[in-house]
């Protein structure tokens, strides 16, 4: 069923549903056509985006993964809101700064982000929520977002946001 609301959301913001390929976390990589066009929906950064650790879903609940993609900038950056919705959550969270937007059935994370934001703000696509900070563990540049997406428990490649891949797994994987 999630898959299904899933599909329909990428529908509904103009994307597609397409294999997403590997990237070596050692080599930071300028990844513009992950992206897509990226002036609709916009990308949390400017472009040109660089991937420096790409998002690997954890086998089970519990289990080892990436739930997210780390992409390199410098410290100060703009980090904006791909997509229309409701702060859930702006501030320090565990040690770093967090916002937290929903967007209908799915959520997105930012950290470590400074916010620029307020929880139960309403943002449209392209607002910017906060600036990057340094200090994001295993950070191959002076800075990296940490940017997640998922639904209830499960986590989806937050590019799925920007119509570009996303990696749909069979249950029990």
């Amino acid at each position: 069923m999630r898959t299904v609301v899933v599909i329909l959301l990428v529908a509904a913001l103009g994307g597609s549903a397409s294999a997403a390929r590997h990237v070596d976390p050692s080599e930071p990589t300028t990844d513009a056509s992950r992206a897509g066009t990226l002036t609709s929906p916009p990308a949390p950064l400017a472009s040109p985006l660089r991937v420096v650790r790409d998002f690997a879903p954890p086998q089970n609940r519990y289990g080892r993964g990436h739930r997210g993609v780390d992409l390199a900038a410098g410290p100060g950056a703009e980090v904006r809101v791909s997509a229309p919705g409701v702060v859930l959550w702006a501030g320090p969270l565990a040690g770093r700064g967090v916002v937290s937007v929903r967007h209908g059935a799915l959520r997105s994370t930012f950290e470590p982000v400074s916010a620029r934001v307020s929880a139960g703000d309403e943002v449209a696509a392209g607002t910017v929520i906060g600036v990057l900070q340094p200090g994001h563990p295993g950070c191959p540049a002076e800075a990296c977002l940490h940017w997640g997406l998922r639904s209830d428990d499960r986590y989806f490649d937050p590019f799925l946001l920007l119509g570009a891949s996303v990696r749909l797994l069979p249950r029990g994987r």
